[in-house]
């Protein structure tokens, strides 16, 4: 009886290591609702996970202040980066860019004011609940 236990066990291991591999890459959803706080230091954070996990796949979803990030000429007020070159660098590295078109609706804003960079969903607070319940993606927030 031991040693079934035993074999089972070693079963239920292999078992477990061979779904954790058959998931591939862990898959990540940024949340950016504030370009002006976690702009900068979101685009950073994303860039240090792709350096230690180059396989990771990332979204990042704006809604809100957030979607200032993605806007053409945008800058950090702070230091006077502009995000376009580091958003542009993540995207090279397969990091995908959503805005909401809620927040482009309520706040009077058009899709041409946006860089090519920007991709864009309906909502975005529906596509983090989406990404994270129905595909399981980690859930960051800058």
């Amino acid at each position: 009886m031991k040693k079934i236990i035993q074999i089972l066990a070693v079963f239920c291991f292999a078992l477990s290591a061979m779904c954790a591999y058959a998931a591939g890459p862990t898959e990540v959803v940024y949340h950016i609702d504030d370009a002006e706080t976690q702009g900068i230091k979101g685009l950073r954070n994303i860039r240090n996970h792709l350096d230690v996990s180059p396989q990771t796949k990332i979204i990042v979803v704006t809604h809100a202040n957030g979607v200032d990030l993605m806007m053409e000429g945008a800058k950090d007020k702070k230091n006077g980066i502009e995000y376009a070159p580091l958003v542009g660098a993540l995207k090279s590295r397969g990091v995908r860019f959503e805005v909401c078109e809620i927040t482009l609706q309520n706040r009077n804003l058009k899709k041409d004011q946006f860089t090519l960079d920007a991709d864009f969903t309906p909502s975005g607070v529906v596509r983090i609940a989406d990404l994270q319940y129905q595909n399981h993606f980690a859930y960051i927030k800058p």
